[in-house]
């Protein structure tokens, strides 16, 4: 294959770099003067985005439109909400362009986060952390009859995508009864599936719903009063896809009828979380700030992952993570 130019806007550490540099010496390497904030943050127009063939990060839509000789697009995020749109697949067809994004990357991590998020509560680690209660004590006695196994639980997951599939080999051992929503299954999950006319009966189910949907207009606000009021008592719901997927305004409903016991949030709308946001001052609303799928050497996973699509690329080959 002829070289190709490829521009690359993420902030990369030192090794991803150079990795990058090495890796990809055949062809012409453009990186703005101003990277990317994060792997969320879209990033500012660059006049030199228009002589890319390859774009990897998160590009700006006006530049992406305006680089006639673009033919791939590497989101450098599992979400790619502001490409997520009717009029950017559109755009996409006319054009031809391939857009693949990142799941692959943060997977894994995304999972065991989540899963820490069911061991903690199961096993009452906030409570157990904060207490110093003696041995033989009510509190003490409360706590280790408070406490239960992940064993013969049941999860509902909402959405089943990649991260799904990595949560279901972690809960394996548990022998958990597994249900997944998928607007339009596939026939390949592996374990039972419901679309959104079933997913009511579902949620009456389930120990643990967990919301991996991403943000798109068939999504926004999709966990409601409706759905809260259809879970089961006591059951605990936890969100690792995006903040904008839940009505915080039901979730606090259903947080203080204790309708829930407890909600676990990697992601919030807005994010971070004012200070002063009444989630905030629920004692069994437990948030960290997006970082579930943060992992040691984050940045060279993330180019790893791009230069196994290039190969493809270059060779014709599927790409890994294609979405568009």
């Amino acid at each position: 294959m002829n070289p190709l130019t490829i521009f690359a806007d993420p902030m990369l550490g030192e090794s991803a770099a150079a990795l990058l540099r090495s890796d990809t010496a055949s062809h012409t390497l453009l990186t703005p003067a101003k990277p990317a904030a994060s792997v969320l943050a879209q990033a500012e127009p660059d006049p030199e985005f228009a002589r890319a063939e390859i774009a990897f990060g998160q590009p700006h839509l006006e530049c992406l439109r305006a680089a006639e000789k673009l033919k791939w697009l590497q989101v450098s995020s599992a979400s790619f909400t502001r490409y997520d749109t009717p009029e950017f697949r559109a755009f996409a067809k006319v054009r031809g362009l391939i857009v693949t994004n990142s799941s692959e990357v943060y997977a894994q991590a995304c999972a065991e986060h989540v899963f820490s998020f069911m061991l903690a509560h199961a096993r009452m680690l906030p409570q157990a952390l904060a207490s110093r209660a003696p041995n033989g004590s009510p509190e003490w006695l409360g706590l280790r009859a408070a406490s239960r196994s992940l064993h013969g639980q049941t999860v509902l997951i909402l959405g089943f995508g990649v991260i799904a599939r990595h949560l279901v080999k972690l809960l394996a051992p548990f022998e958990t009864k597994l249900i997944a929503m998928r607007r339009t299954p596939r026939g390949d999950e592996g374990i039972p599936v419901v679309t959104t006319r079933d997913l009511p009966a579902a949620m009456a189910e389930a120990d643990h719903v967990i919301n991996i949907l991403p943000d798109n207009a068939e999504s926004r606000n999709f966990v409601n009063d409706e759905l809260f009021a259809a879970m089961k008592p006591g059951a605990v719901f936890h969100n690792i896809g995006r903040g904008s997927t839940v009505d915080q305004d039901a979730l606090l409903r259903a947080l203080r009828s204790e309708k829930i016991a407890a909600a676990w949030l990697d992601v919030t709308e807005p994010e971070p979380l004012p200070d002063d946001h009444p989630l905030r001052r629920e004692a069994h609303c437990f948030i960290t700030p997006h970082i579930a799928g943060g992992h040691h050497a984050e940045d060279v996973t993330l180019v790893k992952h791009f230069l196994t699509n290039l190969r493809r690329f270059e060779n014709g080959e599927p790409l890994v993570d294609r979405v568009i």
